[in-house]
């Protein structure tokens, strides 16, 4: 199938230092664009983002410090892959939440022009969640063939979710599950220890402010300590505590952000 195009379309993607828009940088950009009449042009580069990439980040992507120290900065290049882009529609995985924020804020500090509000954004990802629902009707559907008949009334979503969890199980049991990274995390068991910990083991309070890392650690899971463990910030930074007791956050956030801060206070 040939895609209906009026002007260019630039599929990206990128690889990062990390997560957070404002203060990460990119490693890698890597940009197919399809022409109107079908042609498809390759660009791609490895760049250095000038700040230490984290282990957990070359985890994932396998780009390391020493990959890059000897590549061109991100804004050495920026000028020709504005130029690029110029004139072409942009698409890609996520890239409304992740990938274009990270990229304007790429061309900000080149200081190069990057108008994306004047091109068309297409998001796959958005495609995908839109046509494939993660719905309790949905899922209802898929496992068991069904169709609730009297949706969202409380007894009907228990009856339908009890038998959706029994045909997971049914369909799953004793499969490798991986997360998005292709790294395993468990194995489906009709063992409730064991789903438990593929669904829920690694939160410490029910709204996912805060998480346990990989080392089992209390991480913070939000803001601008994003990944840090817990009780070292409340120890670098008391009023960070204040500020969180005093915010619009729920009362088990805050009763187990108090229960983190007396165990290290007994350390």
């Amino acid at each position: 199938m040939k895609l209906n195009l009026k002007i260019p379309l630039c599929f990206f993607d990128l690889e990062t230092t990390g997560i957070n828009i404002t203060q990460d940088r990119i490693i890698e950009i890597a940009v197919i664009k399809v022409m109107p009449n079908g042609e498809v042009i390759k660009k791609s580069n490895i760049v250095n983002p000038t700040i230490p990439i984290a282990p957990e980040s070359t985890a994932i992507h396998g780009i390391s410090n020493d990959d890059v120290k000897d590549k061109p900065t991100f804004k050495e290049v920026a000028k020709e892959y504005a130029r690029f882009f110029e004139g072409s529609d942009l698409a890609g995985f996520n890239i409304l939440k992740f990938d274009v924020p990270v990229l304007v804020e790429e061309f900000l500090r080149a200081d190069v022009e990057f108008d994306y509000s004047r091109k068309k954004l297409i998001d796959a990802q958005k495609i995908f969640h839109m046509m494939e629902k993660r719905t309790l009707s949905a899922a209802f559907k898929f496992y068991c063939d069904k169709e609730i008949t009297d949706a969202h009334s409380a007894e009907a979503d228990t009856q339908a979710t009890l038998e959706v969890l029994y045909a997971q199980i049914a369909r799953y049991e004793n499969q490798e599950v991986t997360d998005g990274l292709g790294k395993k995390v468990g194995i489906v068991k009709n063992d409730m220890e064991v789903l438990h910990k593929l669904t829920a083991s690694n939160l410490v309070d029910l709204a996912g402010r805060m998480v346990r890392n990989e080392k089992n650690e209390i991480i913070f899971n939000f803001g601008k300590h994003k990944g840090k463990v817990a009780t070292q910030v409340l120890k670098d930074e008391p009023s960070f505590y204040d500020w969180m007791m005093n915010g619009d956050f729920p009362l088990d956030t805050k009763r187990r952000l108090t229960e983190i801060k007396l165990s290290g206070l007994m350390k």
